[in-house]
């Protein structure tokens, strides 16, 4: 008897060894839009789930962006028993904001609806990122002069979130679906040359291919999970820190802080204003540069201000965390 064509094995492979430390019995829904990526991952999952002793279901998010949005995402509810993704389905609509703009609202919205259902029914949730997307996801972030945290990319396992494809090509999942005869619906603002992602996917991507040499995506993936290894060994030593100048009083010792390498203090400013009510998300490393030198470059000069009315001075041989908000 033939074994299952080599990219569905592929896809199967991955899911197998994403989820294999789950209790069984547990409840992994595959989020799927209807695309290869996710589609691939919805039908592995229906066939990998029960042999691993899980409960698996489908969600889909309806953005209300697109005519027949809502009929897609019916058929994707009707269709996941039939992928073997019959303990759960549900096709959840959500209302798309402007925040950020249009590719940042619509993730926004995404991941709330996802993060509702998740915790209504204590689901883990798979996403079918592949290694292009984690490519692309570098490479912006690369353009942005974001640091290793940032430059690592998507991480495998983000709360009750997992990304078993991140080391499947976006064409594998292409061909999981032709073998497993299941039709993708391609999403038409994936060629929409107003969004980023889009030009980097149809332009840089294929430039760096044709001008370097192929492979790119791979290098980038790999670079990916280098920084991320990096990052968490910086984290948990920043981490050891800020604990203990948190336990020496009010504030951050400035001489504690003088004898880190600069990714580590920089780590740990970033957690105290973090404390303090400055918002991560407007917290750019601009920012933690100017307060940091007032420990590096201190000539007794002024405060920082930083984002969330929060504002740090050096006093006393010690850096103040301030807030105009408490």
């Amino acid at each position: 008897m033939m074994g299952p064509h080599p990219a569905v094995a592929d896809v199967r492979r991955a899911i197998r060894a994403s989820l294999s430390d789950l209790d069984k019995g547990s409840l992994v829904l595959a989020a799927c839009s209807g695309g290869a990526d996710s589609l691939a991952l919805a039908a592995c999952l229906g066939f990998v789930a029960p042999r691993l002793g899980l409960r698996a279901g489908l969600v889909t998010v309806d953005h209300a962006l697109q005519p027949g949005s809502r009929s897609r995402a019916d058929d994707l509810v009707r269709l996941a028993p039939g992928l073997g993704l019959d303990s759960y389905s549900e096709a959840v609509t959500v209302e798309v904001g402007t925040l950020g703009g249009p590719e940042a609202a619509a993730r926004i919205a995404r991941y709330a609806a996802l993060d509702e259902v998740s915790a209504r029914l204590g689901a883990v949730i798979l996403l079918g990122h592949t290694r292009d997307d984690q490519a692309e996801t570098v490479l912006l972030r690369l353009a942005r002069g974001s640091g290793s945290r940032s430059l690592s990319g998507m991480a495998e396992v983000s709360g009750v979130y997992r990304r078993p494809l991140l080391g499947v090509s976006r064409t594998r999942t292409e061909e999981a679906c032709e073998a497993l005869g299941l039709s993708p619906w391609h999403d038409p603002h994936n060629d929409d040359p107003r969004f980023t992602r889009v030009k980097v996917r149809q332009i840089l991507l294929p430039l760096l291919e044709s001008e370097l040499g192929p492979g790119i995506a791979d290098a980038l993936a790999r670079t990916a999970r280098l920084c991320r290894d990096d990052a968490d060994a910086l984290d948990d030593w920043a981490d050891r820190v800020y604990a203990e100048a948190r336990d020496l009083g009010t504030g951050l010792s400035t001489a504690l802080l003088a004898e880190l390498p600069a990714a580590v203090r920089r780590r740990v400013i970033h957690r105290a204003a973090v404390a303090a009510g400055s918002p991560p998300s407007a917290l750019a490393a601009v920012h933690i540069e100017e307060a940091e030198r007032l420990i590096t470059s201190w000539t007794g000069q002024k405060g920082v201000d930083l984002p969330g009315g929060v504002g740090v001075v050096r006093r006393y041989g010690r850096l103040m965390f301030t807030s105009s908000l408490s």
